[in-house]
């Protein structure tokens, strides 16, 4: 289980750090917003591109991808279904709502569960092939539409062009299928920019949570609960059911699409939330509520479902 205690080691400490040089002062509340305006057009996409242009696209048809789909659409389906009929909150919160339950910690979380925990570093590429390529453009788009300007069919179309996560993803996945090798004068400076995205991720998201209580009053605390409820505890269930009972998968493939389902809430809803300026506190206090509920629930998973 030392996989499931560094990631959740990494992600603490750059939070710690961010929050603690927010309470002495050296980080204002202006400095969360300029890290997450960094992240958003410069390090996140950067992190994407360079990940998306170096995968092995086939994992897009392998059973973890399907598992993954499966598991996030209905995650969502449910959020949507209970937040329309008792939430009734605006177009742009519940987007992030639905995001929160259906992104997961699939860089600086999952990368060491998979690489320690599962031994195999494709169960979580499904997701970060799936994550940019599917869900970002539909979050974007319905987050760019409540942004007060106004939208023409142009608007619509171009808009996965207009917003540098998608943009770069696309990218990304367009080199890969091409098999062109990058020249080192464009690799390496890519390269120091996606190094930064996941510090100044955990660095803004630590910085945020100064002067701040999870599930505060006036918080929706009744959606924030929901959500963590969806993403921690029902989807990795949506998981197993998929890829054991009704897929049938080989034990190792289950406890991997469990293990990967049962990741907190990934910190990029947050700067998502941050950017647009919608549901800002609902990410929040899930991205934090998820990554204390996600270690006892991987202890769990790897207890019940690790192969002998």
């Amino acid at each position: 289980m030392i996989g499931v205690v560094e990631g959740v080691a990494v992600i603490g400490a750059i939070i710690l750090i961010g929050y603690v040089c927010a309470r002495l002062g050296a980080f204002g509340e202006e400095t969360a917003n300029a890290l997450t305006r960094v992240a958003f057009y410069v390090a996140t996409p950067a992190i994407l591109f360079r990940i998306l242009a170096h995968a092995d696209l086939r994992i897009i048809l392998s059973d973890y991808m399907l598992v993954a789909a499966v598991s996030a659409a209905a995650a969502a389906v449910l959020y949507l279904v209970l937040s329309l009929a008792f939430f009734r909150r605006g177009a742009g919160e519940t987007a992030i709502g639905a995001a929160s339950v259906v992104f997961l910690n699939s860089n600086n979380m999952g990368l060491p569960v998979a690489m320690f925990v599962l031994d195999d570093p494709q169960a979580i590429a499904a997701v970060l092939v799936l994550q940019p390529i599917a869900f970002t453009p539909v979050l974007m788009a319905v987050l760019d539409g409540t942004s007060g300007r106004p939208l023409s069919l142009g608007r619509i179309v171009t808009q996965p062009l207009r917003n540098p996560v998608v943009a770069a993803s696309a990218t990304g996945v367009a080199i890969s299928l091409s098999g062109i090798r990058l020249p080192d004068v464009v690799e390496v400076p890519l390269d120091l920019l996606a190094d930064a995205a996941i510090p100044v991720v955990l660095l803004a998201f630590g910085v945020s949570l100064r002067g701040r209580r999870v599930l505060e009053p006036g918080s929706d605390r009744l959606p924030i609960v929901v959500a963590t409820v969806i993403k921690a505890i029902i989807m990795p269930l949506v998981a197993w059911v998929v890829a054991g009972p009704l897929l049938g998968l080989d034990p190792a493939i289950v406890f991997a699409t469990v293990v990967i389902a049962a990741l907190p809430t990934g910190q990029v809803v947050y700067t998502y939330a941050e950017r647009f300026g919608k549901g800002v506190v609902h990410a929040r206090d899930v991205v934090l509520l998820t990554t204390v509920v996600a270690v006892p629930v991987l202890f769990l998973a790897a207890a019940l479902l690790h192969p002998s």
